[in-house]
């Protein structure tokens, strides 16, 4: 088949000419803007173009379809990474909202949860006597095993090996008692650090023991926005803000480099060490077409990693980043 092209004048020109008298085309007929800014019409798209955005159009010139420009593999990794970015920033909304359920059904009041606290803490403190019990029973017995291989030196005897096999396990028994005590006063500080943050959502959400239903709807979104790090942009103006904020905040608080940065994600480089905090803002439109900025925090996959990413480091992170975006806009 014969190929029709022509420039956007030409195009004009015959369009002057037969407008009104005559279809325009014969059939349908593409438009797109090549990589010298001519726009172009033919009735088939060259392969060399097919790249390009282009739009369908009718016998009288409308617009039937639009085929966006095809996208490089950069651009289709980052659309993977703001999509990812997305259903995160949804699980961790859909998760505040089911914790935040949980506890207004769990407690009817302040006294419930710390009458819930005392308990807890009390069975933790229980099991951490029994692991101290422990340890005082394994040291008495290798005092009295350390006693023994003393003696028999002190008359020049050989002390057998398999005391001298006893004592290391003893002192690895010791070891692990040390541990198991520190695991419980952990368990304990980590419970008392949760319960007291329960307590300080329970009492936002029912407003001071007012009915729940009555809290602030701006003030639940504002504190549920402080704990996961996201920031609602108002206008497209001060999103501009905002987005030149969020650079300042990654380069403030990250300890990796930026190795993306587009107008819609800026991607701080994978973490390489267990104390690495890799930052991550993304521009996600939400469902009344408005943009949010949502903060991602990775850190490495290791079991130090998972304990930093878990640490109230971290949450503090989270809390700060809606406060300086804030503060950024506002200048």
């Amino acid at each position: 088949m014969h190929t029709r092209t022509f420039s956007v004048g030409i195009f004009l020109a015959c369009f002057l000419y037969f407008c009104g008298s005559q279809p325009v085309f014969a059939k349908k007929m593409y438009r797109w803007v090549d990589e010298n800014g001519e726009t172009i019409f033919s009735d088939q798209v060259p392969p060399e173009d097919a790249q390009y955005r282009r739009e369908s159009l009718n016998e009288k010139g409308r617009v039937l379809e639009v085929t966006e420009q095809a996208k490089t593999k950069e651009q289709l990794a980052i659309d993977n990474r703001l999509q990812a970015l997305k259903k995160a920033q949804e699980k961790i909304v859909a998760q505040q909202a089911a914790n935040d359920k949980v506890l207004l059904s769990t407690f009817r009041n302040l006294k419930d949860m710390e009458a819930s606290l005392y308990a807890t803490l009390q069975s933790l403190d229980a099991q951490r006597k029994v692991a101290q019990g422990n340890l005082k029973r394994v040291e008495n017995q290798l005092e009295s095993q350390q006693k023994k291989a003393a003696e028999l030196e002190r008359n020049g005897k050989k002390v057998p090996q398999t005391l001298l096999d006893e004592i290391k396990q003893t002192e690895a028994q010791i070891q692990v008692a040390y541990a198991e005590i520190n695991k419980q006063i952990e368990k304990k500080n980590r419970a008392k650090a949760e319960f007291e943050a329960d307590i300080e959502r329970f009492k936002f959400l029912t407003q001071e023991n007012t009915d729940p239903s009555k809290a602030s709807d701006k003030m639940a979104e504002n504190k549920t926005a402080d704990e996961i790090g996201l920031y609602a942009c108002e206008t497209d103006a001060l999103c501009a803000k905002a987005w030149a904020g969020a650079h300042e905040f990654i380069k403030a608080h990250a300890t990796t480099p930026i190795d993306t940065d587009t107008d819609k994600l800026i991607m701080g480089r994978a973490p390489a060490t267990d104390s690495d905090l890799s930052l991550s803002v993304s521009k996600i439109e939400d469902e009344n077409k408005k943009y949010q900025l949502f903060l991602d925090i990775r850190c490495r996959e290791s079991s130090l990693g998972v304990e930093l990413c878990a640490s109230q480091k971290v949450r503090d992170l989270r809390s700060a980043f809606r406060p300086y975006i804030e503060s950024a806009v506002g200048k």
